[in-house]
Parts: structure tokens; C-alpha cells; sequence
């Protein structure tokens, strides 16, 4: 790092003062008149001005110092040293183009945070979420129906009981059952389509100027398959015959399986009062349920069909259906 420090304390060193300097035989030695006097050799050595003894004789004189330091200092390996301790590059300055990029790579990270938290909120907490609201809804909307009798209700064939038909956007219109996805499936049918109204709160929406549930005509419903809930996640699933359940205050509306299909979106046809034909006229009583496909790309629309079988009184008891 440097030079080595020389010692400044001369410890031991021997000063030529007057009053330190050895006496001199005034016999031995004349001084002529004008000149300096001088000291004649009477077997005595003159006394130097430089250290002889003690810590001197250790150290040595500071001329053996001086020169083996100016030495060392001129020494190749020192004056390399020197030399590349001063011609060290200096760290140059970043361009603008290498600052630019800099920001924009931190931009990029930041934007990727953002996208992975949005596909993380999107595809997970949306769910959770709606099952949560869902469950919240069902309990209060049985607490205020009552429980049914738990034991198999008599099948009916004679027209089921009317049900109120409500216009407002998210207004309740009953319970969706579909076995095939679980005994314990169920979900709320709102009235509308709409996505923060109804459909993103996991619930099916009630295509307006459908019919309603258990009348002639086509009861036209939609519901998401994947994020908010996803109720038609499983819809590869279902199979001809099976049963789609529709339950409201006084009944259990039960539906068979009877078509299903994928179509482009705008093929409005599949809820026309009979499904597929918008110049018919419905003598028949249809469920159609509507959802997204493929997963996570819902380009096209995957359709079930359903024909409605016979009713349940919910005082009676459960459809056979239900207790599988």
C-alpha cells in the first residue's frame, strides 16, 4: 500500500554540540589567528555527527535508510506496482441505449409480476370467492324455503306448479341440481345474463324472454365453465339421460339430458322456443344450458339440451334423482 514509514524517533542517536563534543589537548593542537580552529588527531577519533552506538548501530545511519528507500522505490516491481495502481481503467459511463434497456428490462419484470398475479386472481381467487358467495346465498335461500322431508317424493306427470317470473337483473329464480357433478352439486339461477350481475357470482343466469322454469317453451340458462365459480366445469361430462334438476319453492322440476353440441356464439337459435328452430312453434317443455368452450379460450359455446320429465313436490320428499 505505499512507502514504509521511516522511524522519526532517533533514539540513542549523539549530537556535536558544545556542550556534548569530547575535550580536545589544547597541547597537541594550535589554532592559527583568523582561521577556524581545527581538531588534530591526538589518537581520538572526530566525533560524527552521525549515530554510532545504541539503537544507531540497529537501525543505522539515515543515508542507508534514504538510499535503500529511494532504492526500493525505484525498483521495477515497485514502480509496476505504482503504475498499474494509476493506469486502473476508470468504470466507464453507460450509454443511454445500455440505461434505456436497463429500464426497460426492470419495466418487463415489473409487467410479469403483474400478469402472473392477475392469471393467479383470475383463475384461482375468483373461484374461491363465488363458491364462497354461493354457499352464502343456498344456505339462506333453504333456511327461508324450509327443508323438504327427507325421504323419495311421488313423481308427477300433471303440470308442474307456476313460478313467479321476476324481471329485475340477479333476482332469484331457484336451484340448480345436476347430480352428475356431485351429490351434493348445487347452484343459484338468477334472472339475466349479465357478467358482475350474475354470472360472476357463480350462478346460472336466466336468458330474458326464455321461458321460465316448467312452462312450455325452451328455459334458456348460461354459466361459467372455468374462474367465478366455474358451475360448468365438468360439462364433457354429462351424458344423454342424465338428470338436470331445476329447484323452486314448491317443486323439483326434473329435466333428462337429451343433446349436446358446440356452436359459434353468435348461433342464438340453440334458445329459441324450440331449440335449434327459431320459426317453431314449443309444445314441449326444454332446459338449455349455454357455457364457454374451449377452457380459457371460450371461442365457442358448448350447448346441453334437456326435456323435461316430471316434478317432485318439495313437501313430498326428494326426486329419486337426488338420493343416487
Amino acid at each position: 500500500m505505499g512507502r514504509h514509514s521511516q522511524k522519526s524517533d532517533r533514539g540513542g542517536a549523539l549530537s556535536s554540540d558544545s556542550t556534548g563534543s569530547p575535550a580536545v589537548d589544547e597541547g597537541n593542537s594550535r589554532a592559527t589567528e583568523g582561521e577556524p580552529a581545527s581538531v588534530v588527531a591526538t589518537g581520538i577519533e572526530p566525533v560524527s555527527d552521525k549515530p554510532t552506538g545504541g539503537l544507531a548501530a540497529f537501525f543505522g545511519d539515515d543515508e542507508t535508510l534514504d538510499s535503500e528507500d529511494a532504492a526500493s522505490a525505484d525498483s521495477p516491481e515497485t514502480v509496476a506496482a505504482q503504475a498499474s495502481t494509476r493506469q486502473r481503467p476508470a468504470r466507464k459511463k453507460r450509454s443511454l441505449f445500455w440505461r434505456a434497456l436497463g429500464v426497460l428490462g426492470e419495466l418487463l419484470i415489473t409487467a410479469g409480476i403483474v400478469v402472473g398475479l392477475f392469471v393467479v386472481w383470475q383463475l384461482w381467487w375468483t373461484d374461491v370467492v363465488a363458491k364462497q358467495e354461493q354457499a352464502a346465498a343456498i344456505e339462506e335461500i333453504q333456511e327461508d324455503w324450509g327443508e323438504a322431508p327427507v325421504k323419495i317424493g311421488t313423481p308427477r306427470y300433471d303440470d308442474p306448479p307456476a313460478v313467479p317470473h321476476p324481471t329485475e337483473e340477479g333476482a332469484l329464480i331457484g336451484l340448480m341440481h345436476i347430480p352428475r357433478f356431485g351429490v351434493d352439486y348445487v347452484d343459484t339461477i338468477r334472472e339475466g345474463v349479465g357478467l358482475k350481475t350474475v354470472l360472476d357470482t357463480g350462478a346460472f343466469g336466466h336468458y330474458p324472454d326464455t321461458a321460465y322454469p316448467g312452462e312450455i317453451g325452451n328455459f334458456a340458462t348460461a354459466a361459467h365453465r372455468q374462474t367465478y365459480g366455474a358451475p360448468m366445469r365438468d360439462v364433457d361430462q354429462l351424458q344423454v339421460d342424465d338428470a338436470i334438476i331445476v329447484e323452486t319453492e314448491d317443486a323439483y322440476l326434473i329435466y333428462k339430458v337429451s343433446d349436446s353440441y358446440i356452436v359459434e356464439p353468435s348461433q342464438g337459435e340453440v334458445v329459441a322456443p324450440v331449440p335449434g328452430d327459431l320459426e317453431a312453434e314449443a309444445t314441449e317443455r326444454y332446459l338449455t344450458i349455454t357455457t364457454c368452450h374451449p377452457p380459457f379460450v371460450s371461442d365457442k359455446r358448448w350447448v346441453i339440451h334437456a326435456k323435461y320429465d316430471h316434478w317432485v313436490a318439495r313437501d313430498d320428499g326428494i326426486p329419486e334423482e337426488l338420493a343416487k
